[in-house]
């Protein structure tokens, strides 16, 4: 297969795209991908550190109030959608995928007018302003969350999931020893990651909770954040440390730990979400504020609702919501055994395999 992936701006759109594209050379080891991103996302980054050709286009966002900017937005748009067209004619694609971002909405438009097969990712359960546009134009959708299926024309959508889960589930099973931070194998663990740039308001929750998880028979490894580690060890520095806890500015080797996690407190990303279920770990889930629709509130809401995990929202999470929320999980491995299994029933570790599969139908139906 010839595959053009575009998709760009945040890791929420690479990730996904770069795991669907690894599971696709695996099984088809002679496939040729192009990947097309933006000037200035992440992709410029990610995308040949993971060995993939990468072509870039100038694009923006629209503003939500009027703005003559909105006049430049609509220029580029334009201007990648010829610029799309002829990197198309160049690489002559099967089919396009796009995973959202403002890049993608010019290269598959260009795609469809093309009358070449296209198909959109929808990673979270309230669906971009991108996708939403090209909606019209390709031909087939696959979604992640369930309550993104009536914000697309029905006879289009598929459930496919999140091809981060199938990479995910790939390394499910684990070796790794907790002695390597400096912890026990014998103990129930949880793990605290606000993303990797940290989260302020969660990390200064757990700050405020360390003199009481030094007391509990659970232990807990909190990552900062990298940028963030110096000033939360400078308000850590009269505070007794136990054993039992671990700060870290980062979590190295995130997929031999994860399978070794009891429990997580993490952001409701929509990858973050494809990876928890597909193992099954129980989580407290803090969705970010900063993010368009609130989006990442009604991701959590989906495995609320399942019995798969806990919600603090940001304006009510201090150290005292977090411990409550966390010795409730941490101290009751019967009430972490349920949601490990309503997790793991959400989750989707066939979902590159799915995604691909509708990837092959917007082909054959083209022929």
């Amino acid at each position: 297969m010839r595959l053009l992936v575009s998709g760009g701006g945040t890791g929420g759109h690479i990730y996904p795209a770069l795991a669907l594209i690894e599971r696709l050379k695996q099984v088809e080891p002679d496939t040729e991908v192009l990947y097309v991103g933006t000037t200035r996302g992440l992709e410029n980054k990610i995308v040949p550190a993971a060995g993939l050709r990468l072509k870039t286009l100038h694009t923006q966002g629209f503003k939500r109030s009027l703005s003559l900017e909105n006049f430049k937005t609509v220029y580029l748009f334009l201007k990648s959608v010829h610029d799309a067209k002829k990197i198309i004619r160049d690489f002559k694609p099967d089919v396009v995928l796009g995973t959202g971002g403002y890049v993608s909405g010019a290269v598959l438009y260009a795609a469809a007018k093309m009358h070449i097969p296209t198909v959109i990712h929808e990673q979270n359960s309230v669906v971009g302003i991108t996708n939403k546009f090209l909606s019209r134009y390709v031909d087939e959708i696959a979604i992640a969350f369930e309550a993104a299926r009536d914000q697309f024309p029905a006879d289009k959508v598929h459930m496919t999931g999140n091809p981060r889960a199938q990479q995910v589930a790939a390394n499910a099973s684990s070796n790794y020893s907790w002695t390597n931070d400096g912890l026990s194998d014998d103990k129930p663990t949880m793990m605290v990651f606000g993303g990797s740039q940290g989260a302020p308001k969660i990390n200064q929750s757990v700050i405020d909770a360390i003199p009481e998880f030094n007391k509990r028979d659970y232990q807990v490894i909190f990552a900062t954040g990298q940028k963030r580690y110096q000033k939360v060890m400078d308000q850590l520095k009269n505070v007794h440390i136990n054993d039992n806890v671990k700060v870290v500015p980062y979590i190295p080797d995130m997929p031999k730990k994860m399978p070794k996690v009891d429990m997580l407190v993490s952001r409701a990303g929509a990858t973050t979400i494809a990876e928890i279920t597909a193992l099954g770990i129980p989580t407290i889930l803090i969705p970010s504020p900063y993010v368009t629709a609130n989006h990442q509130v009604k991701n959590a809401q989906a495995l609320v609702k399942q019995g798969a995990a806990a919600m603090i929202l940001e304006d009510k999470l201090d150290s005292r919501t977090l411990l409550v929320q966390v010795d409730k999980i941490m101290n009751n491995p019967e009430v972490r055994e349920k949601m490990a299994k309503a997790s793991k029933k959400i989750g989707r570790p066939n979902a590159a395999d799915l995604l691909i599969n509708v990837l092959k139908k917007a082909e054959q139906d083209h022929q």
